[in-house]
């Protein structure tokens, strides 16, 4: 009976985990270019046209060491591509950035002229963890009930039924 029951929550947690990674926020990895990844003479403003990024994603600069760098600069030094003191680049070849803040972000190479001739810059718009693009309603309508706490239906439903599952198999 003790091994049946503690087999059961073993399976039960891992239901819970395999569900938890899918739908708990994690973040998504996102390589800057994509293929291309770090590089000059590539249209980042057009790479981050139609991508939607949130706070907790990953942005991920991959690039060969020693001959790109990355910095996180405001509006004003992205514009004029004013590098910033060397020992705040980011020099590693696969850097990864965790966007933990909603607003404009902004991301230059430093390495010779990358950022002014050749077009190594990057600018961002981060959107809340739980925000996402949703059509107007056509007509106005009251909001979810849980809505004003900004717990998201189905991914809530779902941990709630899965701990409803590892109750039951615990008893």
């Amino acid at each position: 009976m003790e091994t049946q029951l503690l087999s059961g929550f073993v399976g039960a947690i891992a239901i819970l985990a395999l569900i938890c990674s899918s739908s708990c926020g994690h973040g998504n990895r996102v390589t800057v270019g994509d293929d291309q990844g770090w590089t000059i003479n590539f249209d980042y403003e057009a790479w981050a046209k139609d991508k939607v990024f949130h706070v907790g994603d990953k942005l991920v600069f991959k690039y060969t060491a020693g001959r790109h760098n990355v910095f996180k600069v405001n509006g004003t030094a992205f514009t004029n591509c004013t590098i910033p003191p060397a020992n705040e680049a980011i020099t590693t070849g696969n850097d990864v950035i965790t966007l933990a803040t909603p607003g404009r972000k902004w991301y230059i190479c430093g390495v010779n002229d990358h950022c002014g001739n050749y077009g190594q810059k990057l600018v961002i718009t981060v959107l809340e963890e739980s925000a996402s693009p949703a059509p107007a309603p056509s007509h106005p309508t009251a909001p979810a009930p849980n809505s004003a706490h900004g717990i998201s239906g189905s991914g809530y439903q779902l941990l709630m039924a899965a701990m409803v599952a590892l109750a039951f198999l615990a008893v």
